[in-house]
């Protein structure tokens, strides 16, 4: 899952960063309201924490701008936390709110609930013959065993899992796998499907030649 972090305080975008990049999710960073519309715009991106205060652009004018456009989910942060800015923020289309200083774990369970209802499931369980994925523990137990995955290897699985039944293409789950700072090879997403069959299957993943990827 891809995220882009739009915070403009150095120290706190970084530790956001860092800590969500630590629970596996490849994180995109902006530190002004103008950058951060521009890559909002440009990437589907499966969940945007956005701060309220930033230069250039404010955090609802920005998000005013990103929803006539994209329903990507959004989570604000901000240090304001009279009501009436809570509506305001819910009003320009937040997805949800949650004001500063806030606790890491409650920003990572509302983060994974936004990416769960955008995805239209109501529990944190998915399960695919015999295989169960955990995305609150993200996690991953087959036939009761729990199954080690590197972490583009659950990013793979929780993609496709959350899209089930879709054909995905390649080219959606790199956008979605890898940030703006890797440099990735262009076979190192055959590499990842493979690793994965081998771990929970070879019927697991199916191809579809020409097209992509799909969990039946």
């Amino acid at each position: 899952m891809r995220l882009l972090v739009i915070e403009d305080d150095p120290l706190l975008r970084h530790s956001l960063t860092e800590g969500l990049r630590e629970e596996l999710y490849a994180v995109d960073t902006a530190a002004d309201g103008h950058e951060g519309l521009l890559k909002a715009l440009a990437t589907d991106y499966d969940g945007i924490v956005l701060d309220g205060m930033l230069p250039g652009i404010d955090g609802w004018e920005l998000l005013r701008r990103l929803r006539l456009e994209k329903a990507t989910p959004v989570l604000m942060l901000t240090a304001r936390d009279a009501v009436p800015d809570r509506i305001r923020g819910l009003d320009a289309g937040a997805d949800d709110y949650l004001t500063k200083p806030f606790d890491f774990e409650e920003l990572l369970a509302r983060l994974r609930a936004l990416i769960r209802r955008s995805s239209g499931l109501g529990s944190s369980l998915l399960e695919f013959d015999g295989v169960e994925i955990d995305t609150a523990a993200r996690s991953v137990r087959r036939e009761g065993e729990t199954i080690p995955l590197t972490p583009r290897e659950y990013g793979l699985v929780e993609y496709l899992a959350l899209h089930r039944g879709s054909v995905v293409s390649r080219t959606e789950l790199y956008e979605h796998l890898f940030d703006e700072t890797d440099d990735t090879l262009s076979n190192l997403l055959d590499v990842h499907v493979s690793n994965v069959r081998k771990k929970l299957g070879s019927a697991f993943i199916s191809t579809r030649r020409g097209h992509g990827y799909s969990i039946e």
